[in-house]
Formats: C-alpha cells, structure tokens, sequence
C-alpha cells in the first residue's frame, strides 16, 4: 500500500493543529476518520509520526522529517492543479482577496466585468487587511490580491494596475478656513488640522501618515475610524480633516468638501499579486486587464465630481 494525498493533507493539518479534534476541524472530517488515516500512514512508513499526549499532539523527531516531504509534496501537487485548472484563461473559481479601502468601489465594476466575460466563473472574494490576505495567498487560499502596492512579501509577483490619488477632506468650513494657500497645498503644509485617519492594520493609514509627513504620536491624529464611510460622515461634520483616495469618493457627496492638492498628486498604486510559484498565463493578465478598466472607470466618475484644474 502507498501513501495517499489524502493522509499526506491530514499530517500536514495535524501538525498545525495540533490535536485530532482541530485537525479534523480544518478539514472538515470527523475526528476518528483521520485517526484512522494517520494510523495507516504509520503503518505504511512503519514508524509512529506523532507522540499521542492527553491534550495534544506532537510531531516525533521522524515525523518532522516526515512533514518536510509532506509539505513539498502537497505544494507540488497545488501547482500541478492550479497549471491545468488555469491553462485557458479564466474559468471554473477563482478566488480574490481585496483590502477593505478598494473592495467596496471596485467590486460593483470588476465582478460585473468578470461575469460578463464568463457567466460560468465562480468568483470568490475575500476582504480583509493586507497582512492576512498575504497570509491567505502564500498558504493557497487565494489565487490573487487587490490591493496597495509595492506589498512587502516575498516570492510575490505584483502587476500595477492603476494609480488613486489622494485628495484632502472635510466640512466646507475648514476647507475654507485654509485660505489662498488651498491653491499650492501639499499634504505636508496641512496644518494644526485634526488628522482623522482609519484604525492601525490599514495601509492606507501608513501612506497618508507618509505623505503628511507625521509621526503616530502626533498630537493631532485621530486613528480609529474602521472604514473610509465613517471618516467621510466624520469629517464631513466637522471633526477634523482625512486624506480620502479618489476611488472611494462618495456620489452623494454627504456635504463633504474636497480639495486637491497641488502637482503632483499624493497617490497609491493599486495592483494585483499572485504567488510567484502560481503559473503565469492568460488567467492573471485577464485578470488584470478587467481590474485596470473597472478601476479606471471608478476614477473617471471621480474626477467628474472632483475635477482637478486639468480635467
């Protein structure tokens, strides 16, 4: 008898659970089923892998050297299946990670653009922090992330797709307030200004302390707002001003005042990251390719409701 993928996929899960029962959990099996299966691959390879204590499990000094073979095996086995499931472009699931500051004022475009190329594409998105969608696309998960870039990972290829601006927000009255200087404005001659600014784990909150040239422990910085429509109805009110990206800029306005800044324009570069051991093809260019429309589109109907002085 030869060792299966299957008992080679519940080592794998044993050994990061670290007992039966969370281990049957993550693979969505009862727990004595892969008892049993772990029980055979012992018998197979005639050497016990795991020491069995009364609360949990631990890999024996074989086992680990077992788990390495296992884990090149199943990587290997993930490429040769992403190979034959992507090998004419978009098809049968596809699964998307998106950060919280695009998922919103991309999906509606991008997913509508996806299910007219192929109404048979299952399409399955996640939204989450970048860290935990980089967690996500490295452990197989996901196929690709939309997000900001460059992401700081490694073993990554990442594809720009399109650049969102940075424009300042707030109520009409402290935009006012800011005087013949709005004209000439960098991010960086804002001011005395309360800074509101999303809650630490976003990206977005890391460029805009960045670009406004400002330190966490400011005095001025407000940082605990959880979405970009809590900082617009926030600011919009009259607590402060935000850097808001011109793809999430809302159609109604909710009273909120933007300014531009002056050239060039303070922006982030949204792009789309595979693994770089996933196969290349026409799946991840077509990909792209409907990001970079639907984003631009989003952009377009932008700049109509906060033209700069060349649009």
């Amino acid at each position: 008898m030869n060792l299966t993928l299957r008992q080679l996929t519940y080592f794998k899960a044993l050994a990061q659970a670290g007992s039966f029962g969370r281990a049957a959990d993550a693979c969505r099996v009862s727990q004595p089923a892969l008892s049993m299966q772990i029980k055979e691959m012992e018998g197979i390879l005639g050497a016990p892998v795991v020491e069995r204590q009364a609360r949990r499990v631990v890999l024996t000094p074989f086992g680990r050297r077992i788990l390495g073979h296992a884990e090149r095996v199943l990587d290997e086995m993930h490429q040769l299946e992403e190979a034959a499931r992507w090998r004419e472009g978009l098809a049968g699931q596809l699964s998307i990670g998106v950060i919280p500051t695009i998922a919103p004022y991309l999906l509606p475009d991008l997913l509508a653009r996806l299910r007219a190329s192929d109404i048979a594409l299952d399409v399955q998105v996640q939204e989450a922090k970048t860290t935990r969608l980089m967690a996500d696309l490295m452990e197989g998960s996901l196929d690709a992330a939309i997000l900001a870039l460059p992401s700081g990972a490694q073993d990554v290829v990442e594809r720009p797709l399109f650049e969102d601006r940075f424009l300042l927000a707030g109520s009409r009255t402290r935009i006012d307030a800011l005087g013949p200087r709005a004209e000439t404005l960098r991010p960086t001659e804002i001011g005395a200004s309360q800074l509101l600014l999303l809650e630490d784990g976003h990206c977005l909150t890391d460029q805009a302390l960045e670009v406004c040239g400002r330190g966490r422990g400011h005095a001025q910085i407000n940082m605990g707002a959880s979405s970009l429509a809590t900082l617009s109805r926030l600011v919009s009110a009259g607590f402060g001003l935000t850097l808001m990206p011109e793809l999430s800029l809302p159609d109604d306005g909710h009273d909120l005042a933007l300014l531009r800044f002056a050239a060039p324009e303070p922006s982030r570069t949204i792009g789309l990251v595979r693994r770089a051991s996933s196969p290349a093809g026409r799946w991840f260019d077509a990909l792209a390719v409907a990001i970079a429309e639907a984003g631009q589109e989003v952009i377009t109907r932008a700049r109509t409701i906060a033209p700069g002085p060349t649009d």
